[in-house]
């Protein structure tokens, strides 16, 4: 065990040699003569963990010291006890609401002194123990909270992969509407309407999620999902039933986990509900309005936008001009009025999104 160090400072040098004497043979002894040469080995190294401090000397006296080793985060948390020829209890109460743990008063007494020093010495040593308990658990909740995460990260990545191996395309439509639902976050989180909903917290959940949003297609059989032409009636049904098994399945998973998970709250949302229509004409519950919750409104424009101006098996892309005009033509019917003119302030940040992941389409890398 280390031995603790105790800086004992006073401007009689009889003092001094008394103090050292009877403290030394325990502990390790840094004695000054003056206030400013303590202000300055109490924050050197190595740092004392009791001072005592005299009160009456020329230059600092004590209670200036203390003041001064109270506003330095380096000495503030060292016990101070003042030893001082003043008996006056106005003297000790000023002494102790500067921050003085204790107040002894002279001429010394050995008894007294060992054992003050003794017990705010265990003092120290116990609070410093629990600080570096309270550190070691915050740490290891953060160490616990980030892997957290990061099984939740690998977790969407995979869950999403598999609708990519159904449909080529669908991963480069992940990453930019992805990337769309960021953008429109940003742009509608100091809304009225909005901000409550879009705090930092649940933008990043918002993100995280979105590349879940068309899970439910990994139960669509090939000849539907993929077919080269326009659907027919039940073919068009079933196709639509891609929302509901996506929410299902994550509905499933989110019951067996031991607790809750945010990000799989918002993915549900947005899974069962991003191809709902302000209007009410959607699918698959012709929810309206507000009723639609703001997760999938988000998405329900990221999506339809990355649709119209990327080419599918049954279409050509639209160009940008005819996209931006249907979107236009969607507000206050398929889209939330505020999100489709959040959608046209940061136009230019979609067209960024869109060009810079086609650009990607080779290469196959991994979600953002």
């Amino acid at each position: 065990m280390l031995m603790a160090t105790i800086l004992i400072v006073d401007d009689t040098p009889e003092n001094l040699a008394v103090l050292s004497g009877l403290l030394g043979r325990h502990y390790r002894i840094r004695a000054v003569s003056s206030g400013q040469r303590a202000l300055r080995v109490a924050d050197s190294e190595p740092r004392p963990d009791l001072i005592l401090l005299d009160v009456m000397m020329p230059g600092l006296d004590g209670y200036q010291v203390i003041e001064r080793l109270q506003t330095n985060p380096r000495t503030a948390d060292i016990p101070v006890i003042f030893i001082t020829a003043r008996e006056a209890s106005d003297d000790e109460q000023r002494g102790l609401a500067l921050g003085a743990v204790d107040y002894i008063t002279k001429p010394i007494r050995p008894a007294i002194v060992s054992a003050r020093v003794k017990t705010h010495l265990e003092l120290k040593a116990a609070r410093d123990w629990l600080h570096d308990r309270n550190r070691s658990l915050e740490e290891e909740v953060t160490r616990r909270m980030a892997d957290t995460l990061r099984v939740e990260d690998v977790s969407i990545r995979a869950l999403a992969r598999l609708a990519e191996v159904r449909d080529p395309e669908t991963g480069n439509h992940l990453r930019r509407t992805q990337g769309y639902v960021r953008t429109l976050a940003m742009e509608l989180c100091s809304h009225p309407r909005f901000a409550t909903f879009l705090t930092p917290h649940n933008i990043e959940l918002l993100v995280k999620s979105a590349p879940l949003h068309d899970i439910g297609k990994v139960g669509i059989p090939d000849h539907i999902l993929l077919k080269p032409g326009k659907l027919t009636a039940d073919e068009d049904a079933i196709m639509k039933t891609h929302s509901r098994l996506g929410f299902q399945a994550l509905e499933q998973a989110e019951e067996e986990a031991e607790q809750p998970v945010a990000f799989l709250r918002m993915a549900k949302e947005i899974t069962l509900s991003h191809h709902e229509k302000w209007d009410g004409s959607g699918y698959p519950d012709r929810l309206a309005g507000d009723t639609i919750p703001i997760s999938a409104r988000l998405m329900a424009l990221a999506d339809v936008f990355d649709a119209l101006i990327t080419p599918r098996p049954y279409k050509q892309a639209f160009s940008l001009d005819q996209a931006l005009e249907i979107i236009r033509k969607g507000h206050g019917s398929h889209f939330d009025p505020d999100v489709v003119d959040a959608f046209f302030s940061r136009a230019a940040e979609f067209i960024a999104i869109a060009g810079r992941h086609a650009e990607m389409a080779a290469d196959r890398k991994p979600l953002p």
